[in-house]
């Protein structure tokens, strides 16, 4: 078998590289748009959704996400966007998507803690204090998974 050049082993590399970051442009997700049958996602402010989740009695999913952060794409677009997702969250939280880069979601992600994108938090309307935590890409089965514990312990504490 021929050896392969080193400028070949370049080449190859550099057109790999060129492809995925062209697949990661074409395929950018919009953050202020929400999938129809995904997850709903409030538009106003933390303090808003807060309010909301106390007046409905629901907990506040809260997704911490930045907008150059691969992963935070995946979920945006294969995750959030998918009915089985969209079925649980819509019926069962509050949900907000924070750009912890931006504006009052800086002020967030620190409060929070977060060292991570993405960052998602199950958190108590009533304490403001996380009930659940994780970081990095779930899919809708493992998100969703991820908030049972704390939807089933809130409705325990209703009983």
């Amino acid at each position: 078998m021929k050896k392969l050049k080193v400028s070949h082993i370049i080449n190859i590399a550099l057109v790999a590289f060129l492809l995925a970051f062209v697949a990661f442009k074409f395929y950018e997700p919009d953050f202020e748009k929400d999938a129809e049958e995904g997850i709903q996602f409030h538009k106003g402010s933390f303090k808003e959704a807060v309010e909301l989740a106390r007046e409905q009695d629901k907990l506040i999913f809260m997704d911490v996400y930045a907008t150059w952060c691969g992963p935070c794409k995946m979920l945006k677009l294969n995750t959030f966007s998918t009915k089985k997702a969209g079925d649980y969250f819509n019926e069962n939280f509050v949900n907000l998507s924070i750009d912890g880069e931006k504006g009052h979601g800086i002020k967030i992600a620190k409060t929070y803690g977060v060292e991570a994108y993405p960052s998602l938090f199950i958190i108590d309307p009533h304490t403001l204090k996380p009930v659940e935590t994780a970081t990095g890409f779930k899919s809708a089965g493992q998100l969703i998974r991820f908030a049972e514990v704390p939807q089933q312990n809130k409705k325990k504490d209703h009983e």
